[in-house]
């Protein structure tokens, strides 16, 4: 599994942690910065994940700014990309049981970093159902044709 992470100023200290955690796990993260707590915008980051998973590059993706929110509403403007902010383990199984998500989006100012790690096993050990969810998934693919041209 290759997994694409990135975060902001707000996002930093947790996102290194996570990043530490999946390396321990020996699963393969790219990190795609920020790489202090110097003040930077969390949509240029949002931006260049979303686009490495939307191409391919990357199974999923893992996004953590101060409440994982802007990051969510950043990459979910990508064709292809279902980012869910998530900050419970059921919503972390369930965005992707039947939304298929492929990032993630967590606060480091709402999230702490055990909690943090069981979304971030979660999201990652859970499988889309598809059936009744994959009708849904289509309607979603249809929203962004008819939008994002």
């Amino acid at each position: 599994m290759k997994i694409a992470i990135a975060s902001d100023h707000g996002g930093f200290n947790l996102k290194e942690i996570i990043k530490k955690h999946l390396e321990g796990r020996k699963i393969e993260v790219k990190d795609f910065g920020t790489f202090s707590t110097e003040s930077c915008d969390y949509t240029d980051f949002a931006l260049t994940v979303a686009e490495s998973v939307a191409r391919g590059e990357y199974d999923k993706g893992i996004l953590v700014c101060g409440t994982g929110i802007g990051m969510s509403i950043a990459a979910n403007k990508v064709k292809g990309i279902r980012a869910a902010h998530v900050t419970d383990t059921f919503s972390a199984k369930a965005c992707v049981e039947h939304n298929n998500a492929n990032i993630i989006t967590i606060g480091e100012r709402i999230t702490g970093p055990g909690i943090a790690i069981d979304i971030i096993e979660t999201f990652l050990s859970a499988e889309f159902q598809g059936g009744r969810h994959q009708r849904r998934i289509d309607k979603i693919a249809e929203i962004e044709n008819k939008y994002m041209k």
